[in-house]
């Protein structure tokens, strides 16, 4: 199959948008499927990409290390036609969103799109909330998403979030994977963690707490940081470490200096891809009271690299943390100290078996085949509710995935 991902985050940006596309791409073309990359273009990007197509783009506003796709519907239908493009995965909402669809609308293929970002989260950032509206959220979304042929939903809260904004196509809940092998790692032995814990002044007797994430607002490590007094009073040997990069560090930094706990803070700013693991090997436990999460990539990480999880919960992490070896979700910002003490109290041990079942569970090669079975869903769909002229090509697929759907049965 050859596929075409619409979208305006991904690398050399560094987000959890930009992670899931690359180990979606990666795992459809082990599966023997092609996969284009239409994007921004980006300052920072290699001069020559294999398989990626770069749109002239800007700033997105009030998000500046963030892009947007303003132009290239033409250019980007000439290469897609080219490509001979069978079905269209759009990532964003936006600029290159729309590019996605007009190409698919003109290419008379299914348009599949995931929804990423809870964007009511983010309103904050554009006016300080006081020009768009929840409201504007709604329309604008289902006015997007209904436009698609089906829809991606990395969790349950996603489909809740859509069907509250009257969206009524094709709904899939899969939660995105992980590349496990890069978290699963034999080669990084006790001395690599205790050299890098020894690089952040943390002695071995010491508690070493992760967050990992971007440092924004919504992700709520305000929370963490005003708690961390009251962990202190109990564990007076444990150390925050912030990993990331964001527009509220400054105001985190203070907020520690407020409290009178510089001492006990550390921020690292954004760390190499290659090295996160071995910050998640290191700690001893990983923390978040975010609220705004879809699909939770850095959890999924953490589960891998053997760290217990004490996060702010939600339906995906409820179901994520479904055994309490791999960690606990705590009700609302308030508990978050009482939490963590109550469980690092209690010593609960990793369990192997939960663990190994969990890899296979938050697998990229799982979260392949499922977004593959979901392509293969909506070629059929699509092809039973459009009923212009297809092209031989199309029809080939139409009776490929019908005959890989008897077999599949047969199997069972």
């Amino acid at each position: 199959m050859r596929i075409g991902f619409f979208t305006d985050t991904y690398f050399p940006q560094v987000s959890g948008v930009a992670t899931s596309i690359r180990t979606l791409k990666n795992e459809l073309e082990k599966q023997g499927h092609e996969v284009y990359i239409f994007t921004t273009t980006d300052p920072e990007a290699d001069e020559f990409e294999k398989d990626i197509v770069r749109m002239p783009s800007v700033p997105f506003v009030s998000f500046t290390d963030r892009r947007i796709v303003v132009r290239g519907i033409w250019f980007a239908y000439q290469i897609a036609k080219e490509l001979e493009l069978e079905i269209i995965h759009t990532h964003t909402e936006f600029g290159a969103g729309f590019l996605g669809k007009m190409v698919a609308n003109r290419l008379r293929i299914p348009v599949v799109h995931t929804y990423h970002t809870m964007y009511e989260d983010y309103l904050h950032y554009i006016a300080n909330g006081k020009v768009v509206r929840p409201t504007h959220v709604k329309h604008f979304i289902k006015m997007f998403v209904n436009h698609s042929t089906g829809v991606v939903c990395p969790s349950k809260r996603v489909v809740d979030t859509l069907k509250r904004y009257e969206v009524d196509v094709p709904m899939r809940i899969i939660p995105t994977g992980i590349d496990v092998s890069h978290f699963v790692r034999s080669d990084i032995t006790e001395e690599d963690t205790n050299l890098l814990r020894t690089k952040l002044g943390i002695q071995k007797d010491e508690l070493m707490i992760l967050s990992l994430s971007r440092i924004s607002y919504e992700k709520n490590i305000h929370i963490i940081v005003q708690q961390f007094p009251e962990i202190l009073m109990s564990y007076p040997a444990a150390r925050l470490v912030i990993v990331g990069k964001g527009p509220y560090r400054e105001d985190l930094e203070k907020l520690t200096q407020d409290l009178g706990i510089e001492e006990y803070v550390q921020f690292t700013g954004e760390v190499p891809h290659e090295e996160v693991a071995y910050y998640y090997h290191a700690a001893d436990y990983f923390v978040s009271a975010s609220t705004s999460e879809t699909q939770g990539l850095t959890y999924a990480e953490a589960i891998a690299s053997g760290t217990q999880c004490i996060v702010e919960g939600n339906d995906y992490l409820e179901q994520l943390l479904s055994d309490d070896s791999l960690g606990i979700t705590f009700e609302s910002d308030t508990d978050f100290s009482d939490a963590f003490v109550r469980y690092v109290q209690q010593q609960i041990p990793i369990s192997s078996e939960v663990q190994q079942n969990k890899l296979i569970e938050i697998s990229a090669e799982r979260f392949g085949s499922e977004i593959l079975n979901f392509y293969q869903e909506m070629l059929v769909y699509y092809d039973e509710n459009h009923t212009e002229t297809r092209s031989p090509a199309r029809t080939v697929q139409k009776m490929r995935v019908r005959i890989n759907s008897l077999r599949n049965s047969d199997d069972k």
